[in-house]
């Protein structure tokens, strides 16, 4: 017995996938080995600092600034009951349950005659177990125990009926992706990636517990007074290992009691060549493991500095924050509003729904999109009341004016140019700027060549027979993506107006607060599309062509002098944008709150 050697390895557990497992004589779907992998999920997620900085800035993401729905202002009612049932405290709580879990599940409360859906409430998703499928394939109710650790058989189960399989005031709408080979439950999209989530745990716990034992290291135990029999080895193996093994045990040290010295075990220490490298190897595998689960484009979108480079030019992290955005985040999204469409079809609401985005306003890409639903959806910036108000005061002023086309059967355009004159009278110009809303009498389209004040009236100009227009034109004929509605109907109608309709929109409440003084209305005529915007009036003059048809080329202002009329006069503003005003077109007042110079 002294001289045989006896050597034994003790395998440490290892990672395994979910276990989905149907047990005869229970009614519900176990999931784990042990019945208990959303906690082993819950573990990876306390344990591992990358994991959890993960797990918690997406499921931000996903919620962002909370549900919303473009057509909110053409619903008011239905978006009201919306806001109503998806409360943002349940609705945060489903997207981070979604992002650590892999599936999350709601309550759904209908009111006594089951007419509509009254409330929603978050359940947690660990508390629930699914029911054995029926003939059909469906599942058709989850049972609840508030922790199933601790489940014993006998333990009386809340049974719930799946959304839509009951007629009873309570079910749950269970939400998750479709995963191959799962039918009751979900794996989460970084399954690949929860091995090293517990690697980079066990590493910072073993590197924890060294530096509070005192930096010992571990011990190779060696028995010197024979090879016990194999019942007694089992029994010693077991127990060291129950007291000893793990990344918490590191630097323990065994106190043995002998006989005699020439029996007592005789303890070495194990040291690890270059074992801070192959740590720090270790550590840094796991993370990028972790990320690549993740699907993580660059670490900087979640506050993770690595060597790689990607994050330290803006335009990379742009392009990683638009991607991530559109491959990660927006799959989930879609996932969740898929399922609350279910919910609002019940209550016969059927709204657009998107989540705000938290995405920074200058990643977004704006290029190709035109449509205000598309542009709200991606920047969860909402066309506002004083926007849709403008828009509405867009459509009045295009109903006034006259079709360019029709008019030119008539008329011969002659001269245009851009409106650059001082004022003849600047309490003229400025005499609409009043703080009274007056709303404008809906006139329909305008009657053609209705006379303007501007037209040529004087009597030389009709002793001589000549009869000129002036229209104005909202200039130039181009607009971008972000360019504000107003500004792209205009564009858009290929109209010329007279001053006088363009003028009879300042008595409008357009812009609370923009105009001089802080008055509610502010000049088209002068300011176009408001402060900032990048377009202009400019004149048009015409001549009609009865008498005149001799006449193949423009006339301009001495000309037109010499026949008899005189051009207006107009504020030198009005062929100006106002992006070039002082103050950007601001008031002076505003200007200065919003930190604009002159």
């Amino acid at each position: 017995m002294k001289n045989k050697s006896d050597l034994s390895i003790v395998n440490l557990s290892t990672y395994t996938s979910p276990q989905v497992k149907e047990v005869r004589g229970k009614d519900f779907i176990e999931y784990g080995e042990d019945n208990n992998y959303f906690q082993y999920l819950i573990d990876r997620y306390n344990g591992s600092p990358t994991n959890n900085a993960i797990i918690n800035g997406v499921s931000e993401m996903i919620y962002g600034k909370g549900l919303d729905a473009t057509n909110s202002n053409k619903k008011p009612n239905e978006y009201a009951q919306m806001k109503s049932l998806f409360n943002n405290d349940c609705t945060r709580k489903l997207c981070y349950d979604l992002k650590l879990m892999g599936q999350c599940a709601v309550q759904v409360i209908y009111s006594k005659d089951r007419s509509k859906i009254v409330q929603l409430e978050h359940m947690p998703i660990e508390t629930l177990r699914a029911e054995k499928c029926n003939d059909k394939g469906q599942i058709e109710g989850y049972y609840y125990f508030s922790d199933w650790s601790k489940y014993k058989r006998g333990n009386e189960l809340k049974r719930i009926p799946a959304f839509g399989t009951s007629k009873e005031g309570l079910e749950i709408m269970y939400i998750k992706p479709y995963r191959a080979g799962f039918k009751y439950y979900s794996p989460v999209d970084y399954q690949g990636g929860t091995q090293y989530a517990e690697l980079e745990e066990e590493i910072s716990n073993f590197h924890l517990n060294n530096i509070l034992n005192g930096l010992a290291p571990s011990m190779l135990i060696n028995f010197n007074n024979g090879t016990p029999d194999p019942e007694q080895r089992e029994m010693i193996e077991r127990r060291i290992y129950e007291k000893f093994s793990g990344s918490s045990n590191a630097g323990k040290f065994i106190l043995a009691f002998n006989d005699n010295p020439e029996t007592a075990a005789s303890i070495e220490p194990v040291q690890l060549s270059d074992a801070h490298q192959q740590y720090e190897f270790l550590s840094n595998e796991s993370s990028k493991k972790i990320m690549v689960s993740h699907r993580i484009v660059s670490p900087m979108l979640f506050g993770i500095k690595d060597d790689t480079g990607l994050g330290n030019n803006a335009d990379e992290l742009k392009t990683a924050s638009i991607l991530f955005d559109n491959l990660v985040i927006k799959s989930f999204q879609g996932l969740l509003i898929d399922a609350f469409d279910q919910i609002l079809a019940y209550n016969e609401i059927s709204l657009h729904l998107y989540f705000k985005t938290l995405q920074p306003l200058e990643f977004v890409d704006m290029e190709n999109i035109e449509d205000e639903e598309t542009k709200e959806e991606e920047t969860g910036i909402k066309l506002n009341k004083e926007d849709d108000f403008r828009d509405s005061i867009a459509q009045d002023l295009i109903d006034l004016g006259e079709d360019e086309e029709e008019l030119l059967k008539d008329f011969d355009l002659v001269d245009e140019s851009e409106v650059d004159y001082e004022f003849d009278d600047e309490m003229d110009e400025l005499i609409e700027q009043t703080n009274d809303e007056v709303k404008l009498a809906r006139v329909g389209k305008a009657t053609p060549y209705r006379e303007s004040d501007q037209d040529g009236k004087t009597p030389a100009a009709k002793l001589l027979g000549f009869t000129f227009l002036v229209r104005y034109y909202y200039s130039p004929n181009r607009v971008k993506a972000t360019s504000r509605e107003f500004c792209k109907k205009m564009v858009r109608a290929k109209k010329v107006y007279r001053k006088e309709d363009i003028k009879a929109m300042d008595q409008i409440a357009v812009n609370a607060g923009f105009g001089k003084s802080g008055s509610s209305t502010y000049s088209i005529w002068l300011y176009k599309g408001g402060a900032r915007c990048e377009h202009y009036w400019s004149r048009r003059t015409y001549l009609r062509k009865d008498g005149n048809k001799s006449l193949g080329k423009k006339l301009y202002d001495s000309e037109a002098k010499r026949r008899g009329f005189t051009p207006p006069k107009n504020a030198k503003k009005v062929a100006m944008k106002p992006k070039d005003m002082p103050y950007k077109g601001y008031t002076a007042a505003y200007a200065k709150r919003i930190g604009i110079s002159r």
